[in-house]
């Protein structure tokens, strides 16, 4: 039995010896193969030896005898198995250390060139390889995603990070009007010139483009949340330092950094927001949202109303430092965002930014909180959050050089920044791969158009109320001729008056006002001029002789080609004076800015309720052909009531196209390019807007017809074009 047994085992290990020798030739036999292959592709040859004396490489010609060769035949052969290690058949194997010959300089330098090409080739194949495993997880993602929605129904979370994230919004609604409610004050307490002021009207639509394209790049990369909560600090920060600044270009910086802080909440809110939104609620909830950026342009309109017309919130620390009333509503201004701060610290990050980056606990985590917040409020409390496994996205392994210990803190956040900076521009690039390429050209021409028409008219709309104002101010305006006078003293407002070839002879001005004065080709003889303030008052051509000037604001650059006669200034305030002697013309702005935006209201309305039902494109494209329409009517605003009517008609209109266009964009990019390519298009948006506002603001007073074909065409292309895109009404999020 014992012999028996010995001989099954001899048996057995000579099976598996002769099995293991099968396997070693065949694996030489396809390694040889490979190598041969491999030769033939990169071209590698290898030299011989050249002493004549030395048969140990025979080549048998065609006549039978024997001959060196470096022919491509014997380079193939000598590619498996050297020449040079005599003593070995094709079948035995070489080991660590033999002989294997002397490859030539060029040789050396060929299979370099080939071994970096191969390498290329590789690098290409696994990164396409690992492009297409990621595609698949994202789309396998997307639909469990949407399931898991679901699951966590719409409820109390929804809710309450609606409100926190519609405060983010409201600072992006407030900051538009900010500067535009303090221009008409900001430039008599600063001096403006006429491009100064431009400047300064412009300067938050360029913040606000660099900081919607920087912001929306690091939200794909390091987080919605935490984006926002810099971007929001940013905005705060120098919103609360442009209210105590007196220079005009420390105010211009701030309120450029200001803009270039806030310029993160649209990409970022939209995107981050629609993240817990299942797919049968998103359209809803996202226009549902924009009522913010409504409620943010009344707040303004309503602090404006209450606060810049007033002496009363104004201070004075002598005469180098005055903090008027305008300063004080700009700190106002900053609450919204300082809010929004407050509360985004009790939200949690985006769990799809987590499962798109390979954070699976997290986001597990967050979307059982969101399960049981929802479950909680809809008393339902048992309800257990029954996933327990979600799909995560395969992720890149990337080596970074973050240097080593010793390398100095600087240099490693150095580092650190210029790897963020290439993930963030290599993920931007990636917005224009060939599957994304036609979708974000024609999201960028239906982004300019929507911008260049509304901007542009909602500050020609203002422009041309107060133009109508000018006309019928100087309408009423009183002419002197050749008015004398003598002896006489002046203690009363002087207002909208010309007076021409006047001549006044020991005349007294004494503390008063002058408001639209004009004086040209006049004479000031042995005149005293005391305790003046003035606004929009001129001297033109005018002759002074023995004229005291004391205490008054009538600085030469008032006094245009007139000519000063033993004349003298003494005591003239410094710097330019408030005045609010236009109060009237005030309220009419802020009132009118406030009915315009409250005119958005019922657009909104009608673009929630509607925007699941008859889709994103039918709402942009009808929304666009109706304000386009709605353009012709301009021609008739001959007065401001008709203006004003006209505004909250456009305004109302055009608020659908932007609430689908901003569902559109979320629907149309992947969760790891959703805010890149919204921050890219907003940021066009701001410099669409920044054209169609300097085009149009230069047509004031002159013609109406070039902003109607302006506006009108753009609308017009911008729904044509609108019609081409894909609809994503029905569509899981990508």
């Amino acid at each position: 039995m014992d012999e028996g047994y010995r001989d099954r085992s001899a048996f057995i290990k000579g099976a598996k010896d002769i099995a293991k020798e099968v396997k070693r030739q065949a694996g030489k036999k396809v390694g040889r193969h490979v190598d041969r292959m491999a030769d033939e592709y990169t071209k590698r040859s290898y030299t011989r030896f050249e002493e004549d004396d030395d048969d140990d490489y025979p080549v048998q010609a065609q006549d039978g005898s024997y001959y060196r060769s470096n022919s491509r035949a014997n380079d193939d052969d000598d590619a498996a198995h050297s020449d040079s290690t005599e003593g070995h058949d094709e079948d035995d194997e070489i080991y660590e250390g033999e002989y294997q010959g002397i490859p030539r300089q060029d040789s050396s330098a060929g299979k370099a060139d080939g071994q970096a090409a191969g390498a290329a080739r590789v690098q290409q194949r696994d990164l396409a390889q690992y492009e297409g495993e990621r595609r698949k997880d994202q789309e396998e993602l997307a639909q469990q995603y949407e399931t898991i929605l679901q699951e966590c129904g719409h409820g109390r979370f929804q809710w309450t990070l609606y409100f926190v994230l519609g405060l983010a919004l409201m600072a992006d609604g407030v900051e538009i009007f900010v500067v535009g409610f303090v221009l008409p004050s900001a430039e008599k307490d600063m001096c403006l010139s006429e491009p100064n002021k431009g400047m300064l009207g412009l300067i938050v639509y360029l913040g606000m483009m660099v900081g919607a394209f920087v912001w929306g790049g690091l939200a794909d990369r390091i987080g919605r949340r935490q984006t926002l909560l810099i971007s929001l600090s940013i905005n705060s920060v120098f919103a609360f330092f442009s209210s105590f600044v007196q220079g005009y270009s420390s105010f211009l910086f701030c309120r450029l950094l200001s803009g270039v802080g806030i310029g993160g909440s649209i990409p970022i809110v939209f995107s981050y927001y629609s993240e817990f939104l299942a797919q049968e609620k998103r359209g809803e909830h996202l226009s549902w949202l924009c009522m913010f950026w409504m409620i943010g342009g009344i707040y303004a309109s309503a602090m404006a109303w209450a606060i810049i017309p007033h002496y009363g919130w104004s201070f004075q620390m002598g005469s180098a430092y005055q903090f008027h009333s305008w300063r004080v509503f700009v700190l106002v201004c900053a609450f919204p965002a300082v809010a929004a701060i407050a509360a985004l610290n009790t939200m949690p990050e985006s769990p799809r930014f987590y499962l798109e980056n390979g954070k699976h606990d997290e986001a597990w985590m967050i979307l059982k909180q969101v399960h049981d917040t929802n479950m909680r409020a809809k008393g339902y409390p048992e309800r257990v959050f029954s996933v327990t496994n979600i799909k995560t996205v395969k992720q890149l392994d990337e080596l970074v050089d973050m240097g080593d210990d010793t390398t100095a803190w600087h240099q490693r956040w150095k580092l650190k920044l210029i790897n963020l900076f290439h993930q963030v521009w290599s993920n931007f690039l990636t917005v224009f791969n060939p599957e994304y390429r036609r979708v974000t050209y024609m999201m960028m021409a239906v982004w300019f158009s929507m911008s260049f028409s509304y901007y542009g008219l909602t500050v020609w709309f203002p422009d041309m109320i107060k133009y109508l104002q000018k006309q019928e101010y100087n309408s009423r305006t009183k002419v002197f001729i050749k008015q004398k006078v003598e002896h006489m003293t002046f203690n009363f407002t002087l207002e909208n008056q010309i007076h021409r070839h006047g001549e006044y002879f020991n005349t007294k001005f004494l503390n008063l006002k002058m408001k639209s004065m004009v004086f040209e080709d006049s004479l000031f003889e042995e005149c005293y001029f005391e305790d003046i303030t003035s606004t929009n008052t001129f001297f033109k051509n005018c002759t002074f002789i023995a004229t005291l000037f004391y205490n008054t604001d009538l600085f030469k650059y008032r006094l245009i080609d007139s000519r000063l006669i033993n004349s003298t200034f003494l005591h003239n305030k410094e710097g330019c004076l408030l005045d609010f002697s236009d109060e009237n013309n005030a309220y009419m702005i802020y009132f009118v800015s406030f009915l315009g935006t409250l005119a958005v209201l019922p657009g909104n309305i009608v673009s929630a309720l509607l925007m699941d039902k008859i889709g994103r494109l039918r709402m942009l494209a009808g929304s666009s052909v109706i304000s386009c329409v709605s353009c012709f009517f301009l021609s008739f605003g001959n007065s401001e009531s008709a203006m004003i009517a006209l505004l909250c008609l456009f305004g109302g209109i055009s608020i659908a196209s932007w609430n689908a266009l901003d569902v559109l964009t979320v629907e149309l990019y992947p969760s790891d390019k959703r805010t890149t390519a919204f921050g890219f298009l907003n940021a066009l948006c701001k410099l669409a807007a920044v054209l169609g506002i300097s085009i149009f603001q230069s047509f004031v007073g002159i013609t109406k017809a070039v902003p109607i074909l302006f506006a009108s065409g753009a609308l017009a292309a911008g729904s044509f074009l609108a019609l081409k895109l894909p609809e994503t009404r029905g569509q899981v999020l990508q």
